[in-house]
């Protein structure tokens, strides 16, 4: 039903008080209601933020706000063009949440000058729809990721409606145009729905953009192609605008509804199954809209040169002064807002209330929603290890046997989800298909494996989509891991930062409940690329995770099965952290048994006695290691100097946590001086076995006493596709390399350890013609276990 005269009267008085917050923002910081003339002084001296694209996301607020009033839907909303953030901010000011929030911003004349002061200003609040916008769980300053975050958290949500604008700048990216195939994986059985909403205004910062040129028949081409249905609205003047998005919005909602109420009808059969035709909204309008029309006698609205400040110059040129107040005058800000500068009570009356404004909705503050995992107890899975190094196992097959009951024990709960670039199986974590499916709402086959509508494993070769769909399911209260192949991680490693900074600007923030911690494993590592090679090889993640800040960045590298349950157990369990942790899928020794192990996680490093030279003697020299194919050549590295040459006092240092080394004043988890020198002693040569680049040590022992005295071994982008061992030679860490750089760094240390290094020299010289000639290791190396030396 068409809404009436009096209906768009009201929609149109809010968009332009809308519009008035949002230019105010940019522009002033006094006389906030225009009581006075404008004078330059009431102009900031620095002008920051986007126009063009914010009064497209204040029309689609005003008319979420119409569709929420009166039908309750459950909608949060979503700017993809998030350097529309004075448009965000407005909207949520004008619904009240803001003022609820944050009370100095209050609901009058000195609300909207402190409103308008805090913008893009020191001490104030960022341009974007960012961490203290009321509402948002995605900030768009990145661009190319609003799709994805909105199908994480429609997934298991099945009342929630995902309102999210894509910018037609964004829909250029590649992470935007992979991601409107999660309509593939939203079952509308079991999820809410995601209605995008493609905002083209035709232009970014400097030219014009693709689908903005884009006549309407290619664009509904694409998204059916995609899967969805489109409906396209295109105009300039408000007055028929308002009607026909309106009611184009009522008709979406309407086919959602009708489509989840099919799909929950008991007994339906086969055809729930099928993916349905979801909605699809195409806006056009003029960027910069309702704007200036021409600045100095050249266009500016429609252009792109409405993209940020259409009006510069301001407080220097009186003509532009002139021009600004006459714009924000157009707004007619005296019918808006009453004598003590609230907004008028017909028009607060427009937003919905309570929990059910887009700025207040609970999804949005995902962590007030959050409920912990029913975790079953890591112990269960632990393997018995009665003596170190002696036995192999596969360690992520225990993880995903822990995985596999997670998904048992929170059935019910519905809140954990496993992502995985089409890699369940290939990292050994299949286990969890005994009890779970992959998700899909495409058409099956009878030869498809544990593929199901209703699955909770989401495969889909696409790093961006995984990472984004987790994100969107964490940040709206849900827990799940993203598995990935480690060097591909640096495909989205760019999301992995933004989620960091995301968490720690929120941990700043009261109001913002914590969340579930972004958890990602790494296999398939560098130093095991059987099938694979050197594109495949890259521990670059590592470094990234290290630059953020220690509050919200956690970097495990287990050694072995019983460490990485430990390690995972603690993450699942953590909040508001990034938590990387790196091993190996292959087959590996085995080394701490199950409660020396929670000890030794516990820590976050330790000597392991029993590795290391007999007695209480002070060492000559430390192997350390940090990752599993570090330790597995640091042991036999120091079981090589025990047995041919007894009389170097050797140390084993395991190091399972990455961040103790790091200062404390750096991350929580780094040891004290003290506690640093118990490991590795004061004075003593360190030669450490290092997962990653070796860079990252030495960045993060930077200010140790003795630093120096660190010799660290680490990939050195040496790759290929070659056997286990040669990728360790290659790189500088076989266990014979360990045992020379030990004898160099150990006074006389050669002398006194002449005849290993000539068997170091000679077994490396043997390994180089031993694997062309028989493609594998030699048995020396493949057939190594602990023995007491």
């Amino acid at each position: 039903m068409a809404i009436s005269a009096e209906q768009v009267r009201l929609l149109d008085a809010y968009w332009r008080a809308a519009n008035y917050l949002t230019v105010g923002q940019i522009y002033l910081r006094d006389n906030p209601l225009l009581r006075e003339p404008l004078t330059p002084e009431h102009v900031k001296p620095r002008l920051l933020g986007h126009w063009g694209t914010s009064p497209g996301l204040s029309f689609i607020y005003a008319h979420l706000n119409r569709l929420v009033a009166e039908t309750d839907a459950d909608v949060i909303y979503l700017a993809g063009p998030g350097h529309g953030g004075p448009a965000i901010v407005a909207n949520v000011y004008l619904e009240g949440t803001y003022s609820e929030i944050y009370p100095d911003v209050s609901k009058d004349a000195a609300g909207l000058r402190r409103l308008f002061r805090q913008f893009s200003s020191p001490g104030g609040i960022p341009s974007h729809v960012s961490v203290p916008t009321p509402g948002s769980i995605h900030e768009g300053g990145e661009l190319g990721y609003v799709l994805v975050h909105a199908f994480g958290a429609a997934f298991d949500n099945p009342e929630l409606i995902v309102a999210a604008v894509v910018g037609d700048g964004e829909a250029e990216t590649g992470p935007l145009a992979g991601s409107w195939t999660g309509v593939d994986f939203l079952n509308p059985a079991r999820d809410g729905a995601v209605l995008p909403i493609l905002h083209l205004n035709g232009y970014k910062i400097g030219g014009p953009t693709l689908l903005g040129r884009s006549g309407d028949d290619d664009i509904v081409s694409l998204l059916r192609g995609h899967g969805w249905e489109p409906y396209v609205v295109t105009g300039d003047d408000p007055a028929v605008m308002h009607p026909r998005f309106a009611q184009v919005l009522d008709e979406c909602h309407a086919r959602i509804r009708a489509i989840q109420a099919e799909a929950r009808r008991p007994a339906v059969g086969p055809a729930r199954a099928a993916r349905p035709r979801w909605p699809a909204i195409v806006l056009r309008t003029p960027k910069g809209w309702t704007g200036p029309k021409t600045v100095d006698g050249v266009p500016v609205e429609g252009t792109f040169r409405a993209h940020q400040v259409p009006l510069d110059r301001v407080r220097e040129d009186p003509a532009h002064l002139a021009l600004l107040e006459a714009w924000m005058r157009s707004y007619r800000p005296e019918e808006l807002f009453d004598d003590d500068g609230r907004l008028r009570a017909e028009l607060a009356a427009l937003a919905p209330a309570g929990a059910r404004r887009l700025g207040a909705n609970p999804h949005a503050n995902g962590g007030r929603l959050l409920q912990p995992l029913d975790l079953p107890d890591f112990a269960d899975y632990a393997l018995p290890v009665p003596r170190p190094a002696t036995e192999l196992h596969g360690s992520t097959r225990q993880l995903g046997r822990f995985m596999r009951d997670i998904f048992t024990r929170n059935r019910s709960a519905a809140n954990f989800r496993l992502f995985c670039p089409d890699e369940t199986n290939s990292n050994r974590l299949g286990d969890v298909f005994e009890v779970e499916r992959r998700c899909s709402v495409l058409p099956h086959t009878a030869a498809d494996d544990h593929v199901a509508p209703d699955g909770r494993v989401m495969e889909i070769l696409s790093e961006h989509c995984c990472h984004g769909w987790l994100e969107g399911y964490l940040l709206t209260g849900r827990h799940g891991l993203f598995a990935s192949y480690e060097a591909f991680a640096m495909v989205s490693a760019s999301m992995t930062v933004q989620h960091a900074k995301w968490l720690q600007e929120a941990a700043r923030l009261p109001w913002r409940a914590p969340v579930a911690s972004l958890n990602i494993l790494l296999t398939s590592t560098s130093w095991r690329q059987d099938h694979n090679g050197f594109s495949h090889q890259g521990p670059g993640l590592i470094d990234v995770v290290l630059s953020k800040k220690g509050t919200v960045s956690r970097i495990y590298l287990p050694p072995d099965a019983n460490c990485l349950l430990s390690v995972v157990d603690d993450s699942f369990r953590s909040r508001n952290y990034v938590n990387l942790i790196v091993i190996d899928k292959q087959p590996q020794l085995q080394w701490l048994d199950l409660e020396t192990a929670r000890a030794h996680c516990a820590r976050g490093a330790s000597v392991w006695p029993w590795a290391g030279s007999a007695g209480d003697g002070a060492p000559d020299v430390v192997l350390a290691a940090a990752g599993d194919v570090p330790t597995l050549e640091v042991i036999a590295a120091a079981w090589l100097l025990r047995r041919h040459a007894p009389s170097l006092r050797v140390r084993v240092v395991n190091v399972v946590d990455l961040m103790t080394l790091f200062a404390p004043r750096f991350h929580p988890h780094g040891l004290g001086d003290e506690a640093f020198a118990a490991l590795f002693t004061e004075g003593t040569p360190v030669v450490f076995a290092f997962h990653g680049y070796q860079r990252a040590v030495h960045e993060l022992i930077h200010g140790r006493p003795g630093a120096e005295r660190f010799h660290v071994r680490g990939f050195n982008e040496e790759g290929t596709t070659t056997t286990p061992f040669d990728m360790v030679v290659r790189n500088g860490m076989s266990r014979y390399d360990l045992c020379l750089e030990a004898l160099r760094r150990v006074p006389q240390g050669e002398t006194r350890g002449a005849a290993l290094a000539a068997h170091c020299r000679a077994m490396l010289d043997r390994h180089r013609g031993y694997i062309v000639e028989h493609f594998e290791d030699m048995a020396e190396v493949q057939d190594w276990r602990w023995s007491e030396p």
